[in-house]
């Protein structure tokens, strides 16, 4: 019997990247994953609440809940971010609410990331996948950080065909994004981006995979204002290139 799974589409691929919300959906119903797409669902509230605006990303952390408590199977965000501040920061957000906190609990608990669902839930550690290119890794902070997400990009971008992957120096380092923090902090946002667009060069790659649209944007902005040729993308464009069966 085939899974059945809910997409959170995030909004910056909604809004800049739809192909990137049909390479994921793509590569999950590759993989046997019936896939539905909730036409309510707005942000998951992040900018509101990393600026302090409790009370707004609390209502919208409400509405979230809502619109996928009404639908069936797991829920698969292809966003570091916005899936660490479900899992981590919903129940926090409805401490004084304690109805809304069990619920927000076990809403987080059907969450998943992209890269983390694929590996940890379907178990797929070959993604069937070929990318001729030289290809390095960027851990998205949240991913990294607060969500543990560590291994499981890594596991899948080994087993693509005609890939090289290349490490990146640094890899750990923020890219200096950090979504409001860019906008408040400008000047060591931009510090953050030139020392990672100079290790990204430096690791030789014609690609540098993340697996947050946020990174990706800022990434590709710091590697065009240098006029370097590598490209940031998101890993579900890299694994949505299956394997051409030859029989």
């Amino acid at each position: 019997m085939s899974k059945k799974a809910q997409f959170f589409i995030t909004c910056l691929i909604d809004t800049f990247y739809p192909q990137i919300g049909i390479d994921v959906v793509e590569v999950l119903q590759r993989f046997g994953v019936q896939v539905s797409c909730p036409s309510g669902q707005t942000c998951c509230g992040q900018p509101a609440f990393n600026a302090g605006l409790r009370q707004e990303a609390k209502m919208i952390a409400k509405h979230t809940i809502e619109v996928f408590e009404k639908g069936e199977g797991d829920i698969v965000i292809p966003s570091g971010s916005c899936c660490a501040m479900i899992r981590n920061h919903y129940p926090e957000l409805f401490e004084d609410e304690p109805e809304w906190k069990t619920r927000a609990v076990q809403f987080a608990q059907r969450c998943y990331e992209f890269s983390e669902y694929l590996v940890d839930v379907l178990k797929v550690h070959d993604p069937q996948s070929s990318f001729p290119a030289k290809i390095t890794y960027h851990p998205s902070c949240h991913l990294l950080r607060e969500l543990g997400i560590d291994t499981q990009p890594l596991t899948l971008l080994h087993q693509v065909r005609d890939a090289e992957i290349v490490p990146l120096p640094h890899a750990d380092e923020c890219c200096g994004f950090g979504g409001v923090f860019s906008v408040e902090h400008p000047q060591l946002s931009n510090a953050m981006l030139e020392r990672k667009i100079s290790n990204i060069a430096a690791s030789g790659a014609d690609i540098v995979v993340a697996c947050d649209a946020g990174c990706i944007t800022n990434i590709n902005g710091g590697l065009a204002h240098r006029n370097q040729a590598i490209k940031a993308m998101h890993l579900a464009q890299i694994l949505n290139h299956p394997i051409l069966n030859s029989d």
